[in-house]
């Protein structure tokens, strides 16, 4: 499995950014796919992830700001991201988890300013 994400950038706070990732190389509905994302000095977390099923999960930090979606059919995940703060600003990975094997994508940085 291949993901290639898209999006990001530099946004003030209060703004808006939506990431894209695109999974490539499994003929079936992957089983998770997600975000994950790593500021500096800190270890990477979850930011929120959603299986074929149609369940989904996020970090508190981001619930009631961002959305997670996801299109079975292509394999494509899209994380929309409201009312950023500063604390928002990492590098954001696309991941993606199928039997038991994870993937992940570049990384694609988020920055948010003051």
């Amino acid at each position: 499995v291949q993901l290639q994400a898209s999006g990001g950038g530099l946004v003030q706070a209060g703004g808006s950014l939506r990431l894209s990732c695109a999974a490539s190389g499994s003929a079936f509905p992957i089983n998770t796919l997600g975000w994950h994302r790593q500021a500096p000095g800190k270890q990477r977390e979850l930011v929120a992830q959603a299986t074929n099923g149609g369940s989904t999960n996020y970090a508190d930090s981001v619930k009631g700001r961002f959305t997670i979606s996801r299109d079975n059919a292509k394999n494509t995940v899209a994380l929309q991201m409201n009312a950023l703060e500063p604390e928002d600003t990492a590098v954001y990975y696309c991941y993606a988890l199928d039997w038991s094997v994870s993937y992940w994508g570049k990384g694609t940085l988020v920055t948010v300013s003051s």
